[in-house]
């Protein structure tokens, strides 16, 4: 990804960013979050996956999901990329009624450089990341050497997730 701004300060840290829609025109949504991370101030999008359709896990009924994930160098803190991210959520039309409720747009921080963060709404790495094919296969594309603390390397945590309906769509590297 070329960007005209210049790159984060010194002390910039990779995070990863979980993206995912299931409401309206999911594939403009993704592009638009990508395109709204790119732009953050203190942020710099290096890296985004394919897009990739999932089911929804613990419903039914619901229309699947397209996911990717982002990788951007900060040097926001954690808390502050957080607020970010949900404000983005709002900007693009989300609302919150229900924990498992269809989404215009979801921002999920998994990472944070190697941190492990443990604060009211805020929990890094993102506790259930190593066991959803929607975040572990966009994530191995584009980073699969990552460690998630506590949990191990991303490549060789995809086989706990083989059993999951994940397919990459063609042509949205």
């Amino acid at each position: 990804m070329t960007t005209h701004r210049p790159p984060p300060g010194p002390g910039a840290v990779r995070a990863f960013i979980a993206l995912g829609a299931n409401l309206g025109d999911a594939a403009a949504a993704l592009e638009s979050a990508f395109a709204a991370l790119d732009a953050l101030a203190d942020t710099r999008l290096v890296a985004r996956s394919s897009l990739y359709r999932t089911a929804p896990i613990g419903v039914t009924g619901h229309p699947d999901y397209l996911n990717a994930v982002a990788a951007v160098d900060t040097t926001l803190d954690a808390k502050q990329l957080l607020d970010t991210l949900l404000a983005l959520e709002t900007q693009h039309g989300r609302t919150r009624e229900t924990e498992l409720a269809p989404r215009t747009l979801d921002l999920d921080l998994l990472l944070y450089g190697d941190a492990s963060i443990s604060q009211p709404g805020l929990e890094i790495p993102h506790p259930r990341m190593h066991l959803r094919a929607f975040v572990l296969v966009p994530l191995a594309e584009i980073a699969p050497g990552t460690v998630i603390p506590g949990r191990g390397i991303v490549a060789e945590l995809l086989d706990g997730i083989r059993d999951q309906r994940i397919e990459r769509l063609p042509g949205t590297a």
